[in-house]
């Protein structure tokens, strides 16, 4: 598996992000950098060696004129990446720096996936989202040790990243890809349903690898995070209360999660 990652100002937490995923076996991280001004891209290549990054400056913001509206800039950056590295892997993981792929039971990721056959090419997995856990400011120890409760149903108001096989990628969102027809995704217990319907609670699976989505983090943090704005400048107006809509949502209804933990232990690393 290889990460494409599209990181901005991610100093803070970045390198524990890195040491988990190198941890999980994830084999290469495609970093795109979005101008960072801090120690950010120093951090990755402190934790992960030559071999396991390649870090590619990602400041730019395009347009398409003819149309009028901007071009995504994360989802210019997957499409790079599956056209640039993708032929090298079985699995291009899209996802962010504030999302870790969990093992469930397995002590890496390309173990929790082996049991899914060649023809599964999309599999969507659903946010499990944390919360502040009651965290005024950021505390010591890192994010998985003290984030531990998350929104109760997974299925509520959910959303999804996505495990594809780049060599069938066809056309590329954030929270969805398209690999052929018929528009299909699987969950991890390698269940097929149309992308459509991925939505139904039926669907939802994270008995081998489950996506957890720490979504706040401290108070602190999810001022800045607010700060920074979201990725389409078009929609700052009305990102803080998408933001906080999103944190009631995940604190309303909570229960422990210590999964991260147990594979954190698994793998000799408690």
């Amino acid at each position: 598996m290889a990460i494409a990652l599209v990181v901005r100002n991610e100093e803070r937490h970045i390198g524990e992000w890195a040491r988990f995923h190198r941890l999980a076996g994830v084999r290469h991280v495609i970093a795109y950098d979005d101008a960072s001004s801090d120690g950010t891209v120093a951090e990755l290549r402190r934790e992960l060696s030559a071999e396991r990054l390649t870090v590619i400056p990602w400041g730019q913001r395009l347009s398409d004129r003819q149309l009028r509206r901007p071009i995504h800039n994360q989802v210019l950056a997957y499409a790079h990446a599956a056209a640039n590295f993708g032929g090298a892997y079985r699995w291009l993981a899209c996802i962010d720096a504030d999302e870790f792929l969990v093992p469930v039971q397995a002590a890496s990721v390309d173990a929790a996936l082996a049991h899914l056959g060649p023809e599964v090419v999309n599999v969507s997995l659903p946010w499990h989202m944390f919360g502040r856990c009651g965290h005024q400011q950021p505390p010591s120890g890192g994010v998985v040790a003290n984030y531990r409760l998350r929104a109760s149903d997974p299925m509520q108001g959910v959303n999804f990243k996505c495990l594809v096989d780049p060599c069938r990628l066809r056309a590329v969102r954030v929270h969805s890809m398209d690999t052929g027809r018929p528009a299909l995704t699987w969950n991890d217990r390698g269940e097929a349903v149309p992308l459509r319907q991925r939505r139904q609670a039926s669907f939802y699976a994270a008995e081998h690898l489950q996506l957890n989505h720490y979504y706040t983090r401290s108070s602190e943090e999810l001022e800045e995070k607010i700060g920074r704005g979201p990725n389409l400048d078009a929609k700052r107006d009305a990102y803080r209360r998408k933001v906080m809509r999103t944190v009631a949502r995940i604190e309303t209804a909570t229960q422990e999660d210590q999964r991260a933990l147990r594979f954190l232990a698994r793998v000799g690393q408690a």
